[in-house]
């Protein structure tokens, strides 16, 4: 059997509910070369200063969230989006009750591609 070659989620908003005092996150999608996860954030939740083992997309679907990587402090709101590269030193703050889309990419398993999505050479 052979893995679908699209996936479809209609509404990741309703995947992963925020719950008073947590921080919550749900894996949504594992595919070829991705993986797709939701976190919910209460306001004044906070993930501490941590790594990823692959290039990470940071996208918030609502709320508010203070993301400081690499020294750098970000403010992630609805229709910002976040790239960090491997091993990027990492926190995440929610300044409001929030929804954050991570999705994990391996570049082993995928060809480059620039914004546009067309393969670089």
């Amino acid at each position: 059997m052979t893995a679908p070659s699209t996936s479809f989620l209609a509404d990741l908003g309703t995947l992963a509910p925020v719950q008073e005092e947590s921080t919550v996150s749900r894996t949504v999608l594992r595919a070829d070369g991705v993986r797709v996860v939701v976190f919910a954030f209460d306001a004044g939740q906070v993930l501490t200063e941590h790594t990823a083992a692959m290039p990470v997309l940071l996208s918030v679907l609502d709320g508010h969230l203070r993301v400081v990587a690499d020294g750098t402090t970000h403010e992630l709101v609805p229709g910002a989006l976040l790239h960090m590269a491997t091993r990027v030193p990492h926190s995440v703050e929610a300044i409001a009750p929030s929804r954050l889309v991570l999705t994990m990419l391996d570049a082993r398993a995928t060809p480059a591609t620039s914004a546009a999505g067309l393969a670089e050479a």
